[in-house]
């Protein structure tokens, strides 16, 4: 698959979204796993398929659990088995649902395919041994002291120096009186006579 460069505007992520090819669109309906089969399956999220069991965790029907009866790819949304509303004449339809507002309780792994996919991630998501590095001694500290030694004595011999010059600066400070504010005076302005500039 070729590597797309990644897009920062909205609009054109949009339009990626809405102009996606099917092979793209299946990724994107994926949702989380709950815990227990995270820690089971190795993976965080997967693809949603009919006939996977979810839980809704988002919305006005939060909690509401069920089978996938129905995947659509051209809207993005899944319909779950149970959840339905009556319209205004009468008729029950599905309420449709947005993958990322569920979690996936019980997978259905009757698929070579599938089993494959997880297998694969499990792999990945297994904790790598870590190596432990040898511990190297502490670098000797004994030029850092002689230097910060050398500094300090510095700094003594400085500050009074610095402090003349700051009694100076106040000194200058208190002898310059403030100036006097002139009052503003308001300006003149042309009287307005008729025919002239």
């Amino acid at each position: 698959m070729q590597a797309t460069k990644a897009v920062k505007k909205p609009g054109k992520q949009r339009k990626r979204l809405f102009n996606a090819p099917a092979h793209l669109r299946h990724k994107l309906m994926a949702a989380p796993l709950s815990p227990q089969l995270i820690s089971s399956k190795g993976a965080k999220t997967l693809p949603v398929r009919k006939g996977d069991t979810v839980r809704i965790m988002r919305g006005d029907h939060t909690g509401f659990e069920g089978k996938i009866s129905r995947v659509d790819l051209k809207r993005y949304r899944i319909f779950i088995e149970g959840l339905t509303r009556e319209k205004v004449d009468g008729t029950n339809i599905f309420v449709s649902v947005h993958p990322s507002k569920v979690m996936i309780s019980n997978l259905k792994l009757d698929d070579k395919w599938r089993k494959g996919i997880v297998e694969r991630k499990k792999e990945l998501g297994l904790p790598k041994k870590e190596e432990k590095a040898a511990e190297k001694p502490p670098k000797k500290a004994v030029k850092v002291k002689k230097e910060k030694d050398i500094r300090d004595k510095a700094l003594v011999q400085k500050k009074p120096a610095a402090k003349k010059k700051e009694e100076e600066k106040t000194a200058k400070k208190e002898k310059k009186p403030k100036a006097a504010k002139k009052p503003r005076t308001k300006r003149k302005t042309a009287s307005k006579t008729k025919g002239g500039t």
